[in-house]
């Protein structure tokens, strides 16, 4: 009797897991114990083994795939059973031979045939790597190789980015580059193929991507190009795939998405493996949503003549160019931030004088204490910590609008501007931190994500953030929340103010003004005021709270 093996459940949280590896193959006969594949959830990774004693009979997903947790990923049994009705929805199953079966198969096109291609002895492909658990794709921004080159192990091949850090890939194989699937620019799926080394003389067509998997009959119409109006972009028509039930085969994540903006799945085109669409889909579908096929119409657009003006026409000329994909990343969540939450900014000012004589007396010592340097940034963060485990509705998450998810540690989000646009670091753990191993981390963490080579799990699971725009003399700004958090506080500029002595003499000191963006569904402007003015009190009486806390800088 052939047996289906699930993915399993590892949280009550979890919903999907990536399957990672396959350690078998169809045809492979093994026992109980051995161990099938090895899979990872957004925090740990597995190891998951056989059930059963047999043969595989097929598999149902690929390496690197999302895939439902409790759904069905191989079969084990006996040779020649039938095991169709184990296959996960979607997958089809063909039963005249063991074979892997694909996740997604081309919509029934009676008018094709199926052309088949044998994979090359003496070439193989060259992946775009998958960087995070969460990306789904990345922009190859540029090559270091053409056809022709000759490179070897360790060679730098091309360089590609994620929505938050830029990367390089080596390769792993010693040959000639014999093709190059993907253009500069061109956003790729993970673990799709981008090029192909080896031997001269093979033939590529099983490893480009974009070859085509069916052989199309001569009659075969092409999609029009269709004109959305004067001066608009041509677009081409597309449609989902699907299978023959008319099914669209969509990852877990690209549904959740589309259910949440309301995108129509069959208006997306897909951009993943075997014509399956993923989240960046949806997204694009959600901006520029497709027009229904009995709706799409080829207009003629006649050009209209500009009447002549006295005005020169160098005075009109202008550039277009696309956002980067991380400006859009940006853009997006600066949105649903502003259009989710009920955000209040609070201001409020604290006198920086024993702040400013800690500094000194710091950077005086510095080496004799073998200190980092020490900001105000610095000495702000370490307060924050501190004060934040005192009012837990601001070192929150609030998810789906209706539950609070309070963290037991303040995990310091970090604003940093970066030649690629806005990220935001996260220094975990930062009320169990001394002063000087914030200063030391997070300045680590800053330095990476300027660079470009930033972990992207270091860039989520923040509690709360920072965002200091003092250094360019900003005097107060209302700062954005970044979603699910629920506060984020703006560092402004240190001035110059005077005050009254005791014998009404003016007394000049330094001051800092501090903006807290609060979500008022999460909590009121009482217990946030609160919080403003404790943070206050902390900082002006900075020293005396750090020997409080032990003394350790």
């Amino acid at each position: 009797m052939a047996n289906g093996v699930m993915m399993p459940k590892q949280g009550i949280t979890v919903e999907s897991c990536i399957l990672t590896g396959w350690n078998v193959k169809v045809g492979d006969i093994v026992k109980k114990g051995d161990v099938l594949f090895s899979y990872e959830t957004d925090k740990s990774a597995f190891e998951q083994e056989s059930e059963f004693d047999g043969e595989v009979l097929a598999l149902f997903c690929e390496e690197g795939e999302e895939v439902p947790v409790l759904t069905n990923v191989c079969v084990i049994g006996q040779k020649g059973e039938d095991f169709s009705a184990l296959a996960p929805n979607g997958a089809q199953v063909s039963q005249s031979a063991p074979q892997e079966v694909a996740v997604a198969e081309k919509a029934e096109e009676p008018a094709q045939a199926t052309a088949t291609a044998e994979m090359p002895k003496n070439a193989f492909g060259v992946m775009m790597p998958k960087q995070g658990i969460t990306v789904e794709s990345c922009i190859l921004t540029s090559w270091n190789v053409k056809v022709g080159d000759v490179v070897k192990k360790g060679d730098l091949l091309f360089s590609y980015e994620t929505d938050k850090s830029a990367f390089e890939q080596e390769s792993e194989f010693d040959g000639e580059v014999l093709a190059l699937f993907c253009e500069e620019g061109e956003e790729v799926p993970v673990l799709t193929n981008v090029c192909a080394i080896g031997q001269k003389g093979e033939d590529l067509t099983a490893l480009n991507p974009k070859a085509s998997k069916v052989a199309p009959a001569p009659s075969a119409p092409k999609a029009e190009e269709v004109k959305v109006a004067a001066g608009a972009p041509v677009a081409t028509v597309a449609t989902a795939t699907a299978n023959n039930d008319g099914k669209i085969f969509a990852s877990p994540r690209a549904k959740k998405l589309a259910e949440k903006l309301g995108v129509d799945l069959a208006n997306a085109i897909p951009t993943g493996p075997n014509g399956r669409i993923i989240e960046n889909d949806i997204r694009v579908a959600s901006v520029n949503p497709a027009p229904a096929k009995a709706e799409v119409k080829v207009a003629e657009v006649k050009a209209v003549e500009v009447e002549k003006t006295l005005s020169s026409e160098d005075f009109k000329k202008f550039n277009d160019q696309k956002m980067p994909n991380i400006r859009k990343v940006i853009a997006k969540g600066m949105m649903n931030s502003l259009s989710s939450m009920a955000q209040l900014t609070m201001n409020i000012s604290f006198d920086c004088t024993n702040v400013n004589e800690l500094r000194k007396y710091l950077k005086a010592n510095q080496e004799k204490l073998g200190l980092p340097s020490i900001t105000i940034n610095h000495i702000i963060i370490y307060a924050l910590s501190r004060v934040l485990k005192k009012h837990k509705d601001l070192n929150a998450h609030l998810i789906n609008g209706d539950t609070m998810r309070y963290f037991e540690h303040v995990n310091m989000g970090i604003a940093t501007d970066t030649p690629r646009g806005l990220l935001v670091p996260t220094l975990f753990g930062a009320d169990t931190m001394t002063l000087s191993e914030i200063a030391k981390n997070s300045k680590s963490l800053s330095s990476k994500a300027i660079e470009g080579g930033i972990n992207p799990e270091l860039l989520q699971g923040a509690s709360f953030t920072v965002s200091n725009v003092g250094t360019m003399g900003i005097e107060s700004f209302t700062p954005v929340i970044n979603p699910p958090q629920t506060g984020i506080l703006g560092v402004c500029a240190l001035e110059t103010r005077v005050k009254l002595g005791k014998n009404d003499e003016i007394i000049p000191y330094t001051a800092m003004t501090l903006s807290l963006t609060f979500d008022h569904r999460a909590l009121d402007g009482a217990p946030a005021g609160k919080f403003l003015k404790e943070l206050k009190e902390y900082l002006e009486n900075f020293s005396y709270n750090l020997l409080a806390d032990g003394g350790k800088i």
